[in-house]
């Protein structure tokens, strides 16, 4: 019971923790579905943005008045000329755009590495990445290059060959480098304000896994990258013991992928609690139940467990317990029970006595009948004296006859045991054969086949004498001529297999039908053939006990099956009762 009451609340604890589970799952793909949604509208806008980018350094690399300038300025012109063209060329830039939204500078870059920049933050690029931004855009040849941000510059760079073009000659020749410095960090925050209310950082790689944004990131390029598993999606990540929720999406025009990166915390801190709280809340109820459910299964068990001690008691035949049980049990069914199996032993008590006083006087009765009676050896001594008599008068037909019916007598009033050895069974069979022999002398004959091996075995009393007497009583005093009776025994595996066999006038297929469904009423008021079976089934079991086989005309011929130890389990028997 108290496993039953435990199960019950373990199964509708795990339901419940199944159902938080389910809660959980819900959570975590609406958490995605709204991070994916405005990171799909911050990348629409960052894109487009980008996009307008690109479009201002190809009108830069394609102006022709810019194109104008950096000709004279990459001629030998005098160095008025150049400065007057360089003048030019910075108000060229201001017109294009380099004031606008979102950019730091415009620049130019003849060949000899002049610089010509316009816009509100403009900076000194280095030697060394000026040479890589020249060397990255030419292999472009008049294409888009992105320059990520670094420490010296923590702009995104948008890089292209300015070649020359013109209707009057298409030879593209270099002119120099045209530059945008973009503003990414002012670009992202923007537009990605409304993320970071959770704590959320967006942040842009590139398609080598680079950062793009941001310069400073509290998590490596190689970290993130290990986080990503397909073009768009989301994860839940744990560095150094921190857990993050990260929603990926790349882009299918740059195929860089923009990151929201949200602390777990952030986001689960309520649904965490609520989590908590049923779990504690859960554990209590288990215990709670525990408790309750011991209470209440000892007030079931310890009552029927008392009942139990006290029968055990009784089996000891000692019933002074009823009187010393001075325990109280409340009124229910237990207690109903320790009540009923009171009166039960006090009515059971009574019983035994009046019926130790019946047999008292059942024994006495019973006494003064059998001096009444005329003792069952004074008739064997009667035979016995016949016997001695006929042997002086020389009538040894009468002496064999009365000493074959007084072994036959001593046989069956020797009750004692049940089972005897087979080697007895066959005398008791030979003592009547005998009798009978001198009843109807040629016209009976009687063979035995058993082998001596077999004498040993124990049998039911008279089980093979009344199958004799029946092949003589239906089998010889119907017909005219010889009868041949025939007995044999042989092992067959753990059993024995006994057979009468006679040559008879049979039974019709009526009659033998009947006989082997027991479905019929004895002719005779001997031992038959059911009363045989009968016992071999209570003494042996089902397994064993009587066939039959006969043919009108044929004779009959009768099976016995018993078990080869059947001694020694009768006997086990018999000690268990």
């Amino acid at each position: 019971m108290l496993f039953l009451i435990l199960s019950v609340t373990l199964a509708f604890s795990t339901g419940g923790l199944f159902i938080l589970q389910y809660a959980f799952n819900t959570y975590n793909e609406e958490i995605y579905r709204q991070s994916a949604q405005t990171l799909a509208v911050s990348l629409g806008s960052i894109e487009n943005e980008l996009i307008k980018m690109e479009r201002l350094s190809f009108q830069m690399s394609t102006d022709l008045q810019i194109q104008d300038s950096l000709r004279i300025l990459n001629s030998d012109r005098s160095d008025y000329e150049k400065f007057m063209s360089s003048t030019d060329l910075r108000k060229r830039l201001l017109d294009v755009g380099a004031l606008n939204q979102y950019v730091l500078s415009l620049q130019v870059y003849d060949l000899d590495n002049r610089e010509m920049a316009s816009g509100n933050q403009t900076v000194a690029v280095s030697e060394d990445r000026l040479y890589r931004l020249k060397t990255e855009a030419t292999n472009e040849h008049g294409g888009l290059k992105w320059v990520l941000p670094n420490e010296e510059d923590p702009s995104l760079i948008i890089a292209r060959e300015i070649r020359s073009y013109s209707p009057l000659s298409l030879s593209l020749h270099s002119l120099g480098i045209a530059m945008v410095r973009l503003d990414i960090e002012a670009l992202v925050s923007h537009f990605s304000h409304s993320i970071s209310g959770d704590g959320a950082n967006m942040m842009i790689l590139d398609e080598h896994g680079d950062f793009i944004y941001p310069l400073h990131s509290p998590f490596s390029a190689q970290f993130l990258n290990g986080q990503i598993h397909g073009d768009n999606g989301y994860h839940l990540m744990k560095d150094e013991g921190e857990r993050y929720f990260v929603t990926y999406h790349q882009s299918n025009r740059t195929n860089w992928m923009y990151m929201i990166v949200t602390p777990y915390s952030n986001l689960f801190e309520a649904i965490t609690a609520v989590r908590n709280a049923v779990i504690v809340t859960y554990s209590l109820l288990f215990i709670v139940v525990l408790f309750i459910g011991t209470r209440f299964v000892r007030n079931i068990t310890n009552p029927i467990e008392h009942l139990n001690r006290k029968m055990k008691w009784i089996q000891t035949g000692d019933y002074s317990m009823l009187e010393a049980d001075y325990l109280k049990f409340p009124q229910d069914e237990t207690g109903q029970m320790h009540e009923n199996f009171k009166q039960m032993m006090k009515q059971i008590e009574f019983l035994i006595s009046e019926n130790y006083k019946k047999i008292s006087i059942i024994k006495d009765t019973e006494y003064k009948v059998l001096q009444a009676q005329v003792n069952p050896h004074f008739l064997y001594n009667t035979l016995d004296s016949i016997n001695w008599e006929a042997k002086v008068k020389g009538q040894h037909h009468i002496s064999k006859m009365a000493e074959s019916l007084g072994f036959i007598l001593r046989s069956s009033i020797n009750v004692k045991e049940a089972l005897i050895p087979l080697e007895q069974e066959l005398k008791i069979v030979e003592s009547y054969t005998t009798i009978q022999a001198y009843r109807f002398e040629e016209r009976l004959h009687f063979e035995m086949n058993v082998a001596s091996e077999l004498y040993a075995c124990k049998v039911p009393k008279f089980i093979l004498q009344p199958l004799v007497d029946n092949s003589i009583r239906y089998g010889l005093q119907q017909m005219i001529g010889t009868c041949i009776i025939t007995v044999s025994a042989k092992s067959k595996g753990e059993c024995i297999l006994f057979t009468v066999e006679d040559n008879g006038m049979g039974m019709d297929g009526q009659l033998l039908n009947k006989i082997k469904t027991w479905d019929y009423e004895s002719q005779g008021n001997g031992i038959g053939l059911r009363n045989l079976q009968e016992r071999i089934v209570a003494l042996f079991g089902d397994e064993y006990g009587v066939s039959l086989d006969s043919e009108v005309g044929k004779g009959t011929r009768v099976e016995v099956v018993l078990p080869m130890n059947g001694g020694d389990r009768y006997v086990q028997s018999i000690v268990s009762r």
